[in-house]
């Protein structure tokens, strides 16, 4: 399905300066897709966010995963990351990265307590949980409270907070901080 852009090629001034320093690396590392995607997320989300961005690298590699199986067709999300922030943010970047938005009635929220930077995806039949791997979780979790130890919640906080989102965007390649598991539809959720 095509989309409304004919490309995403931005002139560098356009993008905020702590942004500007990024951009070629990050597209010549990761793509231009994914570059669009992180761009397009955090730009709804309505700031740079950590869990934002990692939901957008994470429904990438679904798609890019279904696309390797010739599976094609809407993506249906079951996200484990809730409906209260920083970890339900995950669920923007998932929305724009997969298409399975709110609006298509494709994406739905799991009600387990526990929260967390996990999703299963179903696409032609097949299906596939990605999860965050444990030790960038626990890098987050200690950058985080690095964070409010240092800052409070103070705007200084939150400009800790986008430059965590930016090294984690520049830095963590989505092939290799999500584990991927196929799943079978007789798994037990």
């Amino acid at each position: 399905m095509l989309g409304v852009l004919k490309s995403f090629d931005l002139p560098l001034e356009q993008y905020a300066d702590d942004v500007q320093s990024i951009v070629g690396s990050c597209i010549e590392r990761f793509g231009a897709r994914e570059w669009k995607l992180v761009v397009t997320t955090n730009e709804i989300h309505g700031h740079l966010g950590i869990y934002s961005t990692l939901g957008a690298k994470m429904g990438l590699r679904a798609r890019e995963y279904f696309e390797s199986k010739g599976v094609s067709g809407h993506i249906s999300v079951l996200s484990y990351a809730g409906t209260v922030p920083p970890v339900s943010c995950l669920n923007d970047g998932l929305q724009i990265s997969t298409g399975a938005t709110v609006g298509h009635g494709l994406i739905s929220i799991s009600g387990e307590p526990l929260k967390r930077a996990e999703a299963l995806f179903t696409a032609g039949g097949s299906r596939l949980r990605l999860k965050l791997e444990p030790e960038y979780e626990r890098q987050i979790q200690q950058d985080i409270s690095h964070g409010v130890a240092r800052y409070g919640s103070s705007p200084a906080y939150w400009q800790h907070v986008r430059e965590l989102a930016l090294k984690y965007w520049s830095e963590w390649d989505r092939r290799a901080i999500f584990s991927v598991q196929p799943e079978s539809f007789g798994a037990v959720l």
